[in-house]
């Protein structure tokens, strides 16, 4: 009779596996380095099947829309005006102004569970409310799907596990501040959707042996940053998004703020309203979408990088057919088809942002320029002009308006004259570029393709 010997093996102790293999195989007859081989896949296939349970037991914590709550939810996804409605409740829940910069980001944060996600790059100055233009869409997200950092770490996406990101919304609340290995790790996840790190592993011997780490995606991603200028590869990823610094803009921040102080706004009626948007995104499915009109409506081609940017577009407008999927005709396949309404509400939303793909200057740097130009044009456009006084105009800080001024020169926008900065140094503006015109154009054109189909 042939004797069993039954042994405890830690899979992970390297020095117990060899131990283990060069024992079985004498016993048994066979290769010593093919049984460790063996072992090391059966690892790997224990890894990925906990992985799976992982990813599976998160699933299944997904919160369940109350019943008493889905007919209301539906009955309002069903709304005419289905996106203006979505936009009134973003209002309630706490973002005052902005009505177009909050549709869209919502739009983009709304796809992290879709087949086609979006991103956004939220600029502005210091101060000026995108983090909580950030902050507060989030919240209308279903939390349980919602990753939201302060800090990230150099290699801490590479070192999650390999389904934690999977259909989930990333928000990141100071982009400026991440180290290079951390942004390529973002930018893949939004582009790939993986990530696969080769990896060094040590055991106790000090033997190195090479190993592999998969995270997935896709995600969906906000972030914030200042200087939206420089990151170019994240810009032709994203749509980015000027916060609006006008003193209009601000005025209304400020009676929304003392309104708050004196308790004239509920706090409760905010978090209703959060909650019902959270669950009117749990309602919705993951369609696949097909455009009849995607031949037919074509983006100006001077804007930047073109095809990235085109592709971007149809994805937008796919999403906005996903949020009125109730109201929506599918094909044969099961697939929703877009309307023309979907069109042209996603130029309407998009439209600032596309005009900023067609425009050189970013945009806090354009609406500096236009109240620069606003400014200065009555006094003659050969009038001259330093940083104090303008500085002193607008109400802005030194740094940041050197920075302005910088990306002025460098773009030919304005000429200076003078010495030192400190003694004298004057400016001018040079180009005065028509951007009012730029708009309507563009408008124009992308209104007259949609009214033609």
């Amino acid at each position: 009779m042939s004797k069993t010997i039954t042994l405890k093996l830690d899979l992970y102790e390297y020095s117990q596996v060899e131990k283990t293999c060069k024992t079985a195989a004498e016993k048994l007859g066979i290769d010593k380095e093919k049984m460790e081989g063996d072992i090391q896949e059966l690892m790997k296939l224990l890894e990925f099947h906990r992985d799976k349970q992982i990813h599976k037991n998160q699933i299944d914590k997904r919160i369940e829309v109350p019943t008493a709550t889905v007919g209301k939810c539906i009955e309002f996804l069903k709304s005419k005006d289905l996106i203006s409605q979505f936009n009134k409740l973003i209002g309630k829940a706490g973002i005052i102004g902005e009505e177009n910069n909050r549709i869209l980001l919502f739009v983009v944060a709304s796809s992290y569970k879709m087949q086609d996600t979006l991103h956004a790059l939220i600029q502005g100055s210091s101060g000026s409310g995108k983090t909580r233009l950030l902050k507060i869409i989030c919240l209308l997200m279903p939390q349980e799907d919602v990753k939201k950092y302060t800090r990230v770490t150099d290699n801490s996406f590479y070192n999650q596990g390999e389904y934690f990101f999977v259909q989930k919304l990333l928000g990141l609340e100071d982009w400026d501040g991440l180290k290079e290995d951390a942004q390529l790790a973002i930018r893949e996840l939004q582009s790939n959707e993986i990530l696969i790190s080769s990896t060094s592993i040590k055991d106790k011997n000090g033997s190195i042996s090479g190993g592999e780490r998969t995270v997935r995606g896709p995600i969906a991603s906000l972030a914030c940053t200042t200087r939206g200028e420089i990151y170019e590869d994240n810009i032709s990823r994203c749509f980015l998004i000027a916060v609006d610094e006008s003193r209009e803009q601000t005025l209304r921040v400020i009676d929304y703020q003392d309104e708050e102080s004196a308790g004239l706004i509920s706090k409760q009626e905010q978090k209703k309203v959060r909650e019902f948007v959270q669950n009117c995104m749990r309602l919705l499915k993951p369609y696949e979408v097909i455009n009849p009109y995607a031949k037919k409506v074509k983006l100006p081609q001077s804007a930047h990088k073109i095809r990235r940017l085109n592709e971007l577009y149809k994805c937008f407008i796919k999403q906005i057919t996903l949020l009125n999927q109730y109201q929506r005709k599918q094909d044969k396949q099961g697939r929703l088809i877009s309307e023309k309404e979907d069109l042209k509400v996603a130029c309407e939303i998009l439209f600032e942002s596309i005009v900023l793909k067609v425009d050189e200057l970013d945009g806090s740097l354009r609406q500096f320029f236009e109240r620069l130009k606003k400014e200065v044009e009555p006094k003659g456009k050969d009038y001259q002009f330093n940083q104090r006084e303008i500085r002193q105009k607008f109400n802005i800080s030194k740094s940041q308006m050197q920075r302005y001024m910088y990306g002025l020169l460098s773009f030919g926008y304005i000429h200076q004259s003078g010495g030192h900065p400190n003694r004298g140094l004057k400016y001018k503006v040079d180009y005065w570029d028509n951007y009012a015109k730029l708009r309507a154009d563009i408008k124009d054109n992308l209104m007259n393709q949609i009214n033609d189909l």
